[in-house]
């Protein structure tokens, strides 16, 4: 083993390019007496709606936060169906589960990972109240095309963009083609706070809704106008880290998309599926996922060599009990089976070195024994 390892993700190195500025926003908060929906709140909400190309969004306690909420602002409730890929992170699932609403599995495609458009037209049916387009990885899922048949077909379209801040489709960002956005500003995300966050883009009609869900349904202080409403709020601590982070997210997402270039030149002609960048599609990177029909031992080889991986994901959501039942499943989800048994993530990060990337696909490279 090496004395060093290198990480899958590092957001202490991320983070502490900002530490003046992060210890300069707690003392001025701290400083104001303003805790909660206060300037640096609304600063951050104007900020990514510029970023995003939305009329507005909403600031949230979590990425799990802002599905669920997006989905009840579209009119999703119990007994709806909701599309979902089964390949995806759990809190995808979850936030159906939650509300609660039937989710329904979907197959993806091989080499993006993303949503199947196809899959998802096969499903639809009369309790299809949304789809639920993931842009796993970084990559944007087809969601133009998702829109048009969502459009057609009278649902609605919710994109979770947890992964994939700073991703665009013909130049145009990720979160702005649904009816919502959400967000996830977990650490190792892109766009990560210092603990949990998330929001919701949309309308100002739509995000304004989903601004008095995330307080108990008050549109006026302590009245509850709407039901289903609960306290989700993001802080104006959170807030102000995130208002420190936001203006470097492009250079950040700049910098991961030159080492996937790196590692796509180090590791060119090995055994291995490098990921894709469709035309028209700007990859973010938030995972470099490669594919391998040798992932296990690859994995245990890479290990050995001090590189940090995982399995995004090692278990399909029609596989989880805890997330599967009720659910239903549209199709045979052979891409999804296949794909978990494959895939395997290197490290990547805003912060990381030549010199680790160039460990990591010597690693790799000498497993295959070249």
């Amino acid at each position: 083993m090496q004395a060093t390892v290198v990480p899958l993700a590092s957001p202490r190195r991320d983070v502490a390019r900002y530490e003046a500025d992060l210890i300069e926003v707690t003392r001025r908060v701290i400083a104001s007496g303003s805790y909660i929906g206060g300037p640096e709140l609304d600063a951050l909400e104007k900020g990514l709606a510029r970023s995003i190309g939305t009329e507005a969004v909403t600031g949230v306690g979590s990425g799990t936060d802002a599905l669920i909420f997006a989905m009840q602002a579209a009119g999703v409730s119990r007994g709806d169906e909701v599309i979902v890929p089964s390949h995806t992170a759990g809190p995808s699932v979850a936030a159906i589960n939650a509300l609660p609403a039937t989710p329904v599995f979907v197959d993806v495609e091989f080499d993006t990972a993303c949503i199947d458009v196809n899959c998802v037209a096969a499903a639809i049916g009369r309790r299809t109240k949304a789809i639920l387009a993931v842009h796993l990885y970084g990559h944007p899922a087809r969601i133009d095309e998702l829109v048009r048949l969502a459009a057609d077909r009278g649902v609605s379209v919710i994109e979770d963009c947890a992964q994939a801040q700073g991703a665009r489709l013909m130049d145009r960002p990720v979160g702005s083609f649904g009816r919502f956005g959400c967000f996830s500003f977990y650490p190792t995300k892109n766009l990560g706070a210092i603990g949990d966050a998330g929001a919701v883009a949309g309308s100002a009609a739509g995000v304004s809704l989903v601004r008095q869900l995330r307080t108990y349904g008050w549109r006026e202080p302590q009245f509850a106008e709407i039901p289903g409403g609960r306290c989700s709020r993001l802080d104006e601590l959170q807030a102000g880290f995130l208002n420190v982070r936001l203006k470097g997210l492009d250079e950040d997402v700049r910098a991961r998309r030159e080492i996937a270039r790196a590692y796509n030149e180090r590791l060119a002609g090995l055994p291995i599926a490098l990921p894709v960048e469709h035309k028209g599609a700007y990859h973010a990177y938030h995972l470099f996922v490669i594919k391998s029909d040798r992932r296990d031992a690859l994995k245990e080889h890479l290990a050995k060599s001090g590189v940090m991986t995982s399995i995004h994901y090692p278990f399909p959501a029609h596989r989880q009990p805890g997330l599967a039942a009720g659910s239903r499943t549209e199709g045979t989800l052979d891409v999804t089976d296949r794909l978990q048994q494959q895939i395997l993530s290197l490290p990547i990060f805003a912060t990381m070195s030549r010199g680790e990337v160039d460990r990591v696909a010597e690693a790799v490279r000498g497993f295959f024994g070249d």
